[in-house]
């Protein structure tokens, strides 16, 4: 059984910053493609940020400048900068296993962005 866990989230001022990080666990092996989505209130799940197993990056338009992707040993972490009170919203973690294209999704994590 295949676990994404996702945690840093939390309330930060804007300007400020905050630091995402996503651990699989279970049968989450071979190559894969992970990305943060996010959620805010009445609104649909967008994609922020992807990186593929060869290490090719994309970005959200909004927080493209701001906010960076990229693996720590077996983390998946999204480095977020300059954060705006609209960068609030539910974050999620997903994996997408590159020759099964199983998908797999973490729980969400909160970030709040107020001053």
């Amino acid at each position: 059984q295949v676990q994404l866990v996702e945690s840093g989230g939390g309330t930060v001022r804007p300007g400020g910053s905050l630091t995402l990080s996503c651990a699989g666990s279970g049968d989450f092996f071979g190559p894969r493609t992970m990305a943060w989505y996010r959620q805010a209130p009445g609104q649909e799940r967008e994609l922020v940020a992807s990186l593929s197993n060869g290490g090719a990056t994309n970005y959200a338009t909004s927080v493209r400048g701001r906010f960076t992707i990229f693996r720590d040993s077996d983390k998946i972490v999204l480095q977020m900068n300059s954060l705006k009170p609209e960068d609030t919203a539910v974050y999620y973690c997903k994996g997408t296993l590159d020759l099964s294209r199983a998908e797999f999704w973490g729980q969400g994590t909160q970030v709040t962005v107020s001053s």
